[in-house]
């Protein structure tokens, strides 16, 4: 496996940002409610990380080191407002389930970590490879959990507006809970000490 690869690889099992790092926490747990909002948040983050990681690789050497930090924040604040708008104008019902959590993303953890970490001091190449991972290891923790949360907390599981199944026990009487905050925290629990317990995913 090449350089890129191993990059890549690193994001989605050793250094996966939800279950290993435990980064992006505040959305994982907010929008996990359906496979849609998990399919429009992971969407918006791939736009906002490519971006920076990109950008701030291509100027990482002309950045002055003091005021590194504000300079990230402006390039991730100006990618999420220009996501946020299009949401707005093309997706406007997903934009309004997403809701405050969207605009937030400016101040996502894992975006502004990668930027910092990595970006800062890798190549353009290279910082492609680890925000691309870093997405799809973010996308499959919010599937896993929104599917979990989804299917006992409405008792069916469907997304944007296709109907996979529906419980036959679950269907008429699910478990509210779990589509409630509360029911956030005990799946990404639950779900982080299964692969905790199997071995799974192990932080590097």
């Amino acid at each position: 496996m090449g350089y890129f690869g191993k990059e890549f690889a690193k994001g989605l099992i050793v250094s996966n940002p939800v279950f290993v790092l435990a980064l992006g926490l505040c959305p994982t747990l907010a929008v996990t409610t359906t496979l849609d909002n998990a399919l429009g948040m992971t969407f918006v983050v791939l736009i906002v990380l490519l971006g920076a990681n990109i950008i701030v690789a291509a100027i990482r050497n002309f950045v002055p080191t003091i005021t590194r930090i504000p300079i990230f924040i402006v390039i991730i604040a100006s990618l999420v407002t220009i996501v946020d708008l299009q949401f707005q104008a093309y997706v406007p019902d997903l934009h309004a389930s997403l809701g405050i959590f969207l605009p937030l993303v400016v101040v996502n953890c894992i975006i502004l970590a990668r930027a910092e970490a990595f970006a800062s001091k890798n190549p353009i190449l290279h910082s492609t490879a680890d925000a691309l991972g870093m997405t799809v290891g973010f996308m499959i923790a919010l599937l896993i959990i929104s599917a979990v949360r989804q299917t006992l907390g409405t008792g069916s599981l469907s997304v944007f507006g296709f109907h996979f199944f529906t419980l036959p026990v679950l269907g008429e009487q699910p478990i509210a809970l779990l589509i409630l905050p509360p029911g956030a925290f005990l799946v990404i629990g639950l779900v982080m000490a299964i692969f905790r317990r199997t071995g799974v995913m192990k932080s590097e």
